[in-house]
């Protein structure tokens, strides 16, 4: 099935939303054995392994990576990088605050994995679009390599990592933006995982969600939303929950929602005018919808998250 021709303004304005911002790069050797651990909240891990072997390990699940795989956790679990069998845990954040410059060693005496990890924060981490991403986006490499699509960010990425001037910081911010952007839109023309992605490749539903997202404003129902599919209300409703992984309606209240903590936090917009740019036709009824979502009224919130 094509991609339809709304898909990239759809991703485009969803990676907008989300708030990507990068944090700074380091080239980590690793000597056998070690256990690195990634675990301070907020920070969402990207490892690019340079060389060498280790495995990924969440609570409930352990992925094994060698050299040339790309691993990034978008949801921000915390998690380990692992290679045998040791009880002393290292902390990434504390490791890199105690070693001045980009390039950190640690682990034991053997054979030594190279990564080249960072760290982003997603400003928006409530937005229902995190939900149609998984724990951990692996992107695997091939002898030795990443892909071919993905490897100038990458080898851009280590040189800054391991080499980098002045300026380093912000080259490979700009860089790590540009390389989740790649990742997530590889992500979702290769998932069979229902979210807003999968959605993205599906023409009718595609077309649904770049409605949403263009016009929150406007009083959608599921038979408006099924003539701009092209679909019966019965048609789009299935096919909608099927691809994106719940019903349009139910995503529409989320996607208002999170616009609407985004306005919120700008004090000078009352919540009569946040309540009419996404969707709601009196205040009332806005502050109703957001206290079931969120468990407190707009303005609670708005306080809350101001200071």
């Amino acid at each position: 099935m094509s991609v339809p021709e709304s898909t990239p303004d759809v991703l485009a304005d969803v990676l907008r939303e989300l708030r990507f911002s990068s944090a700074a790069y380091r080239w980590i050797e690793l000597g056998h054995p070690f256990r690195i651990g990634f675990t301070v909240a907020g920070l969402c891990g990207v490892h690019l392994i340079a060389g060498g072997a280790c495995d990924l390990v969440l609570a409930d699940e352990t992925s094994p990576l060698a050299a040339g795989d790309t691993v990034i956790l978008p949801r921000g679990d915390p998690h380990e990088l692992r290679s045998g069998a040791t009880r002393h845990l290292i902390s990434g954040v504390e490791l890199a605050s105690r070693t001045p410059g980009a390039r950190l060693r640690g682990g034991g005496p053997g054979a030594v994995t190279t990564v080249v990890c960072g760290a982003f924060v997603v400003g928006e981490p409530a937005h229902p679009a995190l939900r149609g991403l998984p724990r951990v986006l692996r992107i695997p490499g091939a002898d030795g390599r990443p892909p071919a699509w993905l490897t100038p960010y990458v080898e851009a990425l280590r040189a800054e990592a391991f080499d980098g001037g002045p300026g380093s910081e912000v080259v490979m911010a700009r860089l790590s933006d540009a390389l989740l952007a790649r990742a997530i839109r590889h992500h979702g023309a290769t998932t069979d995982r229902p979210g807003w992605l999968a959605g993205l490749r599906d023409p009718p539903v595609a077309a649904a969600l770049a409605a949403l997202h263009g016009d929150l404003a406007r009083p959608w129902t599921l038979a408006s939303l099924a003539s701009v599919a092209g679909l019966s209300r019965t048609g789009l409703a299935a096919r909608f929950t099927s691809r994106v992984g719940e019903p349009a309606m139910s995503y529409l209240t989320s996607l208002r929602m999170q616009r609407a903590r985004t306005l919120l936090r700008d004090e000078r917009m009352t919540v009569a005018a946040v309540a009419a740019r996404v969707g709601y036709a009196s205040d009332v009824a806005f502050s109703a919808a957001f206290k079931r979502e969120t468990g407190v009224p707009p303005a609670t919130w708005r306080r809350s998250s101001t200071l």
